[in-house]
């Protein structure tokens, strides 16, 4: 009780506006360490390994039974900075194979000891199956499971001898003792698989996939069946993985490829991470801000980002990216056992180019290049190419007839006084593409519309130690499909919106060289997508309150509650779970398939 009630103390000062602390560092790191010492030991009665995870809706297959496992990783990631990923060779299995009703993958991981958490990616063949952040370790020991449906790589999954390969780089010395014991498993499910039943014979609704949604749940029959062929927009070095690692917003990777000429639809998948001095980008303050109070941090460039896809040096698409918080962002005891939204399964992104099949499919080499508008070292991206073929065809006749991109209007407005002021961004883009293929399935002509308004501010006050971050990002994505008589043949709306808001109070610490910070972080996810006959909603909303003591980068005491609330609903039905958390203990965690009244 008495926690609580010193918890609630502070978050109460934390809404003061009349003090003014002495303290001058506005841009103290919002990333920290955890040693041992500042930790609960471990007791008899706590289990071996303390158990994380994220918040995500059941899976396609969460309830059926596999026909057959693959378990292809075994292997532990110690010292691995600076050394070449590891990979081991994948083949389908022989006992059940294609096709499949659904793949998915399983990402199992243990640890003992100090460690920071750390960025991994997942690859076959090139091409990016997760991008997933771990969790910081104790001595007594953590663990946590990650499975995510990988049924639209179907195409790749059919293949023999190519190479599964993990990237998780990994430090360890006196101080950063954690290493990473990890086991992937591929779980492969045949139409004959049969479904659990819930107690009294009903069945539990079985949430499709919907492509570059975190989670995946989404609308029945929205999407296509996986693409025939998957073309990886990546790169290898031999120490640095298959992501492109973009330094500034000059930095821009390509790749070059001839695309088939029986392609009749595109879609890129686009994979994105940010880290370094933009690993908390949607609170940076401009450079001008940092330049007159001649600081010397290198977080700066404002709160802006946008990932963007060129073709041939042409700009085609874009996306201001989900702002993931990993397990060691502005107080680790948040993500304690239930991680940030995201931070297990970084979300995608879905582009479709097929309006632009007019200018690919001419039998020549095109170089697509991605690249983050405003972005600070460093970031990792690549990219999947999703491409259908008309197999009743050789080839197929493309044009495309529409581009229109007025390109994205940004308007920053900043006032300040010393450490003390505001900054403000309003961003919008709308851009339009349209394009026809004519092949064995007749004269089909798509339109792709994608709009986003953006808009955040950030206020610094009681001399820099106060600091406001909001920002809210909207989304819609609309593909259209005519045929030659003009009609309507389908339409998909996909609609995102993920709000943030960040407030952080600075004040004087308990010890010497020490300083205390008060925090409330509170952001979510929302999607809605719709076909016109059926539609999916997601919300997955997460706040978390607290305060931690800090000398240097650790955390040397501190206190947090963390409430989340995800819910699910589509056309098959609910499925809602709560939880919520008081200093690394799960206190309620409730779920059920039951409809609320009102999402």
């Amino acid at each position: 009780m008495e926690r609580t009630s010193l918890l609630l103390l502070l978050l109460l000062l934390l809404l003061l506006t009349a003090i003014s602390f002495p303290l001058t560092l506005p841009t103290s790191p919002d990333h920290f360490f955890r040693p041992s010492s500042a930790k609960p030991k471990a007791t008899l009665s706590r289990p071996k390994y303390k158990e994380f995870f994220e918040l995500i809706h059941p899976l396609p297959s969460d309830h059926l039974t596999p026909s057959c496992a693959l378990h292809i990783v075994h292997h532990t990631f110690g010292k691995t900075v600076n050394r070449p990923p590891y990979s081991t060779p994948y083949s389908p299995p022989s006992d059940c194979p294609p096709p499949w009703l659904h793949v998915a993958l399983e990402f199992r991981t243990k640890s003992r000891g100090d460690q920071y958490d750390r960025i991994s990616g997942l690859w076959l063949g090139g091409a990016e199956l997760l991008r997933s952040s771990t969790v910081k370790p104790t001595e007594s020991g953590i663990s946590w499971t990650v499975r995510k449906d990988i049924t639209r790589y179907s195409s790749l999954l059919v293949k023999r001898n190519i190479n599964f390969t993990i990237m998780l780089e990994n430090v360890v010395d006196n101080i950063y003792t954690g290493v990473y014991h990890v086991d992937v498993t591929f779980f492969f499910y045949k139409e004959t698989a049969v479904r659990a039943p819930l107690i009294g014979g009903d069945h539990i609704s079985i949430f499709p996939q919907k492509q570059g949604l975190i989670g995946g749940f989404a609308a029945k029959d929205v999407y296509e069946s996986p693409a025939d062929l998957i073309i990886p927009i990546s790169a290898f070095h031999n120490s640095k993985g298959y992501w492109f690692i973009i330094k500034g917003d000059s930095d821009v990777h390509f790749r070059k490829l001839r695309f088939p000429a029986n392609t009749r639809r595109a879609v890129m998948e686009l994979y994105v991470s940010f880290h370094g001095n933009d690993e908390f980008w949607y609170s940076n303050p401009s450079n001008t801000y940092i330049r007159m109070n001649n600081l010397t941090t290198l977080r700066g460039n404002g709160a802006f980002r946008e990932v963007f896809v060129t073709i041939d040096g042409m700009f085609v698409a874009s996306e201001v990216p989900f702002p993931v918080i990993f397990t060691g962002g502005f107080n680790p005891l948040f993500w304690e056992p239930a991680v940030a939204i995201g931070a297990f399964d970084l979300p995608t992104y879905d582009l479709d180019l097929t309006p632009f099949l007019g200018v690919l499919l001419d039998g020549r080499d095109h170089v697509v290049g991605v690249g983050v508008s405003d972005g600070i070292s460093y970031w990792l991206v690549d990219a999947n190419l999703h491409l259908w073929l008309d197999t009743g065809a050789a080839s197929v006749e493309a044009k495309s007839v529409v581009y229109q991109n007025p390109g994205s209007s940004i308007k920053r407005q900043e006032e300040f006084r010393d450490l003390d002021g505001s900054f403000a961004i309003k961003g919008t883009r709308k851009t339009q593409l349209v394009g026809w293929i004519k092949s064995s399935a007749g004269n089909l002509t798509t339109s792709v519309m994608h709009q986003f308004k953006f808009r955040s501010s950030i206020k610094y006050g009681r001399n820099g130690n106060y600091k406001h971050a909001k920002q809210n990002m909207k989304s819609t994505r609309e593909v259209r499909v005519m045929n030659e008589m003009g009609m309507l043949l389908s339409r998909v709306t996909m609609k995102r919106r993920y709000p943030i808001k960040v407030v952080t109070l600075k004040i004087p610490g308990t010890k010497k060289n020490t300083y205390m910070l008060i925090t409330n972080v509170s952001h979510s996810l929302i999607d809605h997508c719709s076909n016109g006959k059926l539609s999916s909603f997601v919300h997955n909303n997460q706040i978390a309150n607290g305060w931690i003591e800090v000398k240097d980068h650790d955390v040397i005491a501190g206190e947090a509650i963390t409430n989340q609330t995800l819910t699910c609903r589509d056309d098959s039905g609910c499925y809602v779970r709560t939880v919520a958390a008081i200093d690394g203990s799960l206190v309620i965690d409730n779920s059920t398939f039951a409809c609320p009244s009102l999402i």
